[in-house]
């Protein structure tokens, strides 16, 4: 007997949904719901055995027994990343947009037309999905040398706020090399003053609480 299913019916069957990901979805902003809808469809159909979970504050997407991929949503655009986006092809120059605000590997998602088209799309995750199936890891970070250490140099614009916040200051002085160098290359990025005082305004509060520059996407 012939089975008929509408394409959300289909959808239902495919892969592992997490009801955490559709209370994230119908909290987000209006802009962001159809972005986020879109990118859970297409990596459910790229990825039908991908399984959703739930790992600091946002929505990830595991295959294998790893994670494969992220979707975020803030007040004004949604961001995109891969696990191991450092090891895939980017032939289609996706993954390496320069200048771009927000993290992720996308850029700044503000409407539908910012993501790429569906295929290329596909062709990411399926190229993430080989990694995985190969149990690719990756690979540890360098350490940094001693010369590069004393290369390292805090801005004094940093300095001057950090010594107006006690507990950010003491965090900071506490932490690792690495930690240092990546909120100092996100201020020295910053194309406006404004975006460098807003990125260091988010960078104190995140210092307070002992996170780094890339706590959302550290293991757990």
């Amino acid at each position: 007997m012939l089975l008929n299913f509408s394409t959300s019916q289909l959808f239902n069957f495919m892969g592992k949904k997490d009801a955490r990901t559709d209370a994230y979805i119908d909290k987000a902003q209006d802009f962001a719901k159809p972005i986020l809808t879109h990118l859970r469809e297409t990596i459910h159909a790229a990825c039908p055995d991908v399984e959703e979970t739930w790992k600091w504050s946002f929505p990830h997407f595991m295959y294998k027994g790893a994670i494969l991929c992220s979707m975020a949503a803030f007040k004004q655009h949604c961001a995109f990343s891969f696990w191991k986006a450092a090891l895939i092809l980017d032939a289609d120059k996706v993954l390496s947009i320069k200048d771009r605000e927000g993290m992720g590997h996308l850029g700044k998602i503000e409407s539908l037309n910012d993501l790429p088209k569906d295929a290329v799309m596909k062709k990411y995750i399926k190229a993430a999905m080989k990694l995985n199936d190969e149990g690719v890891k990756l690979p540890p970070r360098s350490k940094p040398t001693e010369n590069e250490k004393k290369e390292l140099v805090i801005p004094a614009y940093f300095t001057k706020e950090l010594n107006k916040n006690k507990k950010a200051k003491d965090v900071f002085n506490d932490f690792s090399y690495s930690h240092k160098k990546e909120y100092i290359q996100w201020f020295d990025e910053a194309k406006t003053e404004a975006t460098r005082d807003k990125r260091m305004a988010q960078a104190l509060e995140w210092i307070a609480e002992g996170k780094s520059r890339n706590w959302k996407y550290m293991n757990c």
